[in-house]
C-alpha cells in the first residue's frame, strides 16, 4: 500500500486532530523512506521561547516510526518538524514541503489551548444578523435639534446617503435615516421568521456619525437610536423570541468629539484635548500637545487610547459599573472586538474574566481578518484562541474563500482554506465562528457576485449610483442563493448583513449601508434565506455535527454534517456546467430540503446531476 510519509491531519498518521487542550499527549506516526534509521521530533515552543526533541520509536511490525509527546501545560503556539537519520549516517529534514535539507523544511502548527474556561454553544449553533442601527428601520423622523455634532436627516428614506467629501476633502457621515431601536424592535417578529438566534448591532452608543464607531459616550445610547430603557426592553422581548444581542466595543479608539477626548467642546467635562489635567488626558499619546496624537489609521477624528492605563481599563472593564459590565446588565448577552488586532491581549483576556463574573453564558467575539491562531500584529504573535481571550471569531478566511469558490475558483482551495482553519483552531473557536458572506466593510455581497468579472466604475458618483441590469441581477441572486447552502450548512455561526437575504445591492462604504427596502423585497430570496434558517435551527447536524468533505473539485463542491445518525449532505455547483456527484447514503431515499426533490439509492450510493449556480441541501 502506497503511504504518504506524514499527514497531520489524518488520524493514521496524528492523534487527536488539530488543537489540542494543555497537557494533553499527542502521538505522531510517520512512514519514511526505507534508508532511514530513526530520527526525533523537533518541537519549537514559540511563546515559551524553548526547542525540544523527542526520539521517534519504530512502530512494531511495520516501516513507520512513532513518538507521543505531552502538550505543554500553558497555552502555546508549537511549530514542529522530523530530523532523520540516514543508515549512510547523514541526515535529511521532514517538513510540509517535503524532504529537503536542514533549515528549509517549512513547520507544522499544534496549537495548545486551555480548555478549563467552556466556551457557550448558542452562538455557533444559531443564526446570526447584523445591523447597522442607522439604516435598519425607523418609526418616525427623528429631530436632530440638541443632539451632538452637525446632523443632517433624509426625510426620503429611500433616497440616496451623501458620499461626496465636504470642502475639507472629507466624508463626514453626517447624514442620518433615523433608523432606531424601536425600530429593531418592531421588526423582531421578521427577525425571528428569518430564524435569527442573535442580533449583531454595529455601534449604538452616542456619537457624531452615522456608523458611530467613533464614540462619544459609552455611557449613552444614541439619542436618534433612543433610551436605555429602550436597549433593555429589546433585548428582552428579543430574549422572549429565543434571540440574543450583540453588541459592538470600540474600545481602541473614541472619537475627537467626545466626552473623553472633546477637541470641540462639545461635553461640559474636560476632555484630554482641553487640558493636560483632564483625567481623561493620560487615555491619549501625544506627541504635541494639544494637536498631534496617536490615531486610528492616521485618521485625525479617530484618537487611539492607551488601553493599558488603569483607569482605562477600570472604566472599559474593571470598574463596579464599567461600559462592559454595564451593557451586560442592561439586557447584552455578548461583545464584539472592534479592531481586535490593535487591542492588547492582557485588555481582552481582562474583559472575557469580567464577562464570565457578570454573565456566565456571555460571549466574546472578536474581528480579525486573517488566521486567528497564528496571527501577528504589530510585531506581536496573538493569542486570540488559545482558550482565554475570545470565544470566536469573525470568520473572514471564510468569506474570502467562499467568494473566490463562487466567483470561479476551484473548490479545492475552499476545502483547503478551511481544513487549515478547522486543523489550527480549537474546535469549540471554530464551531464558534461568525460566518458571513456580506458585512459592513465590504461591498454588497449580491453586487461582488452578480457584476464580476466586470470592474467596478470607476467614479465615487457612478458607483452611487450603478445598479445592476436585470441580467447581473438574476446571476447575483443564483449564486448567492449557493453560496447560502454553504454558510447555513458549515460549521460557525451563518451570518447575514442585514438586507442581503432582501435583495440590496452597493459597492464600497457607503453604498454597503442603505436603507432597508421595506416593502421592496426579493420574496424569494427571503423565503430561501427563512427556509434555511429553519433547517439550521431544527437540524442538530448542522448546528454541532462533525464535518466530512465529499467532493471538492473545479465547481463542485459537497461536505456532509453528521451527528449520530442525523447526516446533511450540502453540494453546489459554482460553474456554469451541470456537475455530477455520487455519495453514500444509508436510506433509501434521500430528499432535498429546498425543494423536496426525492434521489432514490442504489446499493447504498445516490446520485444526483447539479444544475449550474444550484444547489441542494440532502437530509
Amino acid at each position: 500500500m502506497d503511504r504518504l510519509i506524514f499527514d497531520s491531519r489524518n488520524s493514521q498518521y496524528k492523534t487527536p486532530f488539530g488543537a489540542v487542550p494543555c497537557g494533553r499527549p499527542i502521538t505522531l506516526t510517520l512512514f519514511p523512506p526505507a534508508d532511514c534509521a530513526g530520527g526525533c521530533l523537533v518541537a519549537h515552543l514559540e511563546f515559551a521561547g524553548q526547542t525540544l526533541e523527542y526520539p521517534l520509536s519504530p512502530v512494531s511490525g511495520d516501516e513507520g516510526y512513532t513518538v507521543t509527546y505531552p502538550a505543554p501545560a500553558e497555552p502555546e503556539l508549537i511549530w514542529y518538524c522530523f530530523r532523520l537519520e540516514r543508515r549512510d549516517g547523514s541526515q535529511v529534514w521532514l517538513g510540509k514541503n517535503g524532504l529537503c535539507g536542514e533549515g528549509q523544511a517549512a513547520c507544522w502548527q499544534q496549537t495548545v489551548y486551555d480548555d478549563t474556561l467552556s466556551t457557550p454553544e448558542w452562538f455557533g449553533k444559531g443564526v446570526t444578523y447584523q445591523i447597522f442601527p442607522d439604516r435598519f428601520h425607523r418609526t418616525a423622523i427623528p429631530d436632530p435639534t440638541g443632539m451632538l455634532g452637525d446632523r443632517i436627516v433624509h426625510q426620503n428614506w429611500e433616497e440616496l446617503m451623501e458620499y461626496l467629501p465636504d470642502e475639507h476633502g472629507e466624508i463626514r457621515n453626517r447624514d442620518f435615516f433615523g433608523g432606531s431601536l424601536m425600530g429593531i424592535e418592531e421588526k423582531l417578529p421578521y427577525l425571528k421568521e428569518l430564524g435569527i438566534s442573535t442580533l449583531y448591532l454595529c455601534p449604538i452608543f452616542e456619537s457624531d456619525s452615522n456608523h458611530r464607531y467613533n464614540t462619544g459616550d459609552y455611557d449613552k445610547i444614541d439619542p436618534m437610536l433612543g433610551t436605555q430603557e429602550d436597549f433593555s426592553r429589546l433585548c428582552q422581548k428579543a430574549h422572549a423570541l429565543g434571540i440574543h444581542v450583540m453588541l459592538d466595543g470600540v474600545f481602541n479608539h473614541t472619537g475627537n468629539n467626545s466626552r473623553y477626548f472633546n477637541a470641540l467642546g462639545a461635553y461640559p467635562s474636560l476632555g484630554a484635548a482641553q487640558s493636560q489635567e483632564s483625567p481623561y488626558y493620560p487615555w491619549y499619546n501625544f506627541q504635541e500637545w494639544p494637536r498631534h496624537y496617536d490615531c486610528w489609521w492616521g485618521i485625525h477624528t479617530l484618537p487611539a487610547v492607551n488601553e493599558s492605563h488603569p483607569t482605562y481599563i477600570h472604566f472599559i472593564i474593571e470598574g463596579d459599573d464599567s461600559v462592559i459590565r454595564r451593557w451586560l446588565r442592561a439586557g447584552a448577552d455578548a461583545w464584539r472586538l472592534d479592531v481586535a488586532d490593535e487591542l492588547p491581549d492582557e485588555f481582552i483576556a481582562r474583559i472575557r474574566r469580567v464577562m464570565m463574573e457578570e454573565k456566565k453564558e456571555s460571549f466574546l467575539m472578536g474581528e480579525v481578518w486573517e488566521d486567528g491562531s497564528n496571527k501577528i500584529a504589530y510585531s506581536r504573535r496573538r493569542k486570540y484562541l488559545l482558550g482565554r481571550e475570545t470565544h470566536g471569531l469573525m470568520n473572514y478566511p471564510f468569506r474570502v474563500s467562499a467568494m473566490d469558490y463562487l466567483r470561479g475558483g476551484d473548490a479545492a482551495a475552499f476545502r483547503e482554506a478551511m481544513e487549515t482553519i478547522r486543523e489550527n483552531y480549537p474546535r469549540p473557536a471554530f464551531y464558534s465562528c461568525m460566518n458571513m458572506l456580506g458585512t459592513h466593510d465590504n461591498p454588497r455581497i449580491l453586487t461582488l457576485l452578480g457584476t464580476f468579472p466586470k470592474e467596478a466604475p470607476h467614479t465615487r458618483t457612478e458607483r452611487a449610483h450603478y445598479r445592476m441590469t436585470p441580467e447581473e441581477y438574476h446571476r447575483g441572486c443564483r449564486l448567492l442563493q449557493t453560496g447560502a447552502i454553504i454558510l447555513y450548512a458549515f460549521p460557525g455561526s451563518p451570518t447575514i448583513f442585514y438586507g442581503d437575504e432582501a435583495g440590496m445591492e452597493g459597492y464600497e462604504d457607503p453604498f454597503n449601508r442603505g436603507t432597508f427596502p421595506w416593502g421592496h423585497e426579493d420574496r424569494m430570496l427571503q423565503r430561501r434565506f427563512a427556509l434555511l434558517g429553519s433547517l439550521r435551527n431544527n437540524r442538530l447536524s448542522l448546528q454541532k455535527g462533525d464535518l466530512h468533505w465529499l467532493q471538492a473539485q473545479g465547481h463542485g463542491l459537497a461536505f456532509a454534517r453528521t451527528l449520530g445518525d442525523e447526516i446533511t449532505i450540502a453540494a453546489t455547483n459554482a460553474g456554469d456546467e451541470p456537475v455530477f456527484m455520487t455519495f453514500d447514503w444509508p436510506g433509501d431515499l434521500a430528499t432535498d430540503a429546498l425543494t423536496g426533490q426525492q434521489f432514490l439509492a442504489v446499493d447504498g450510493k445516490i446520485t444526483i446531476c447539479l444544475s449550474p449556480l444550484d444547489g441542494v441541501l440532502l437530509v
